[in-house]
């Protein structure tokens, strides 16, 4: 399930996050690949300790969790802090999977990757290249979206980042572990929901048809979540 969820940041926010990433301490990205990852990887990155990446990490949660639709499509049970990285002059990350364990060792954590997230900061104008590659059960699907967007995809997915050709290509990218980890479950489960919340749009709050639509999301939850 591959979702787009537009205006997580306002655009006043993308201009504070964007004024603080351009005097940033930036790293060479390498240096947090797998062994395999290491040969496709060319990019910057925030250290993970950076203060600022603290801060802005700590700012994105916070829009995550006052955000229904990603509530609702990740039902999310840990969230790795998020990190942040720059692309420019040709940087790229080739085809790769995202592990499948990580280690918050600040927090003494394990988070269990199910579904990764990438918010954009620069708009697609700013920039050529740099497109998400994302590999699906029907092909290849690009995704470059205006800056403040995310995009939410299955942990799982062959995926790539294209050639920056020009300009600088800015994103936060996140991990999470959902409470339902089995994805078709929480495709139905998510589907369902956003149904019953189009079809309660003028309904009295005691309609018994949405009572019992509701009745079903949860007890499907109760089944197949894993808390």
């Amino acid at each position: 399930m591959l979702i787009v969820i537009e205006n997580l940041l306002s655009q006043e926010e993308v201009a504070r996050f964007r004024e603080k990433l351009a005097v940033a301490d930036w790293v060479d990205g390498a240096q947090t690949a797998g062994t395999r990852s290491i040969a496709v990887k060319q990019n910057l990155q925030l250290a993970e300790l950076d203060p600022l990446a603290i801060e802005l990490g700590n700012a994105l949660l916070h829009r995550l969790g006052a955000n229904p639709l990603f509530l609702s499509a990740a039902l999310p049970e840990k969230i790795y802090p998020p990190k942040f990285n720059l692309y420019q002059n040709g940087g790229h990350y080739g085809n790769h999977v995202d592990a499948a364990i990580m280690r918050v060792a600040e927090a003494g954590i394990t988070v269990r990757t199910d579904i990764s997230a990438t918010v954009f900061l620069a708009d697609p104008d700013e920039y050529e290249g740099g497109e998400l590659l994302i590999e699906g059960q029907f092909g290849a699907q690009a995704v470059k979206l205006a800056a403040g967007d995310m995009v939410l995809y299955p942990s799982s997915s062959l995926h790539q980042v294209t050639p920056v050709t020009r300009g600088q290509r800015l994103a936060s990218f996140i991990w999470m572990q959902s409470a339902v980890p089995d994805e078709p479950a929480r495709t139905l489960l998510f589907d369902l929901d956003q149904s019953i919340q189009a079809l309660a749009v003028g309904k009295p709050k005691d309609d018994p048809d949405i009572d019992r639509l509701t009745h079903i999301y949860h007890n499907l939850l109760r089944r197949w979540a894993q808390v």
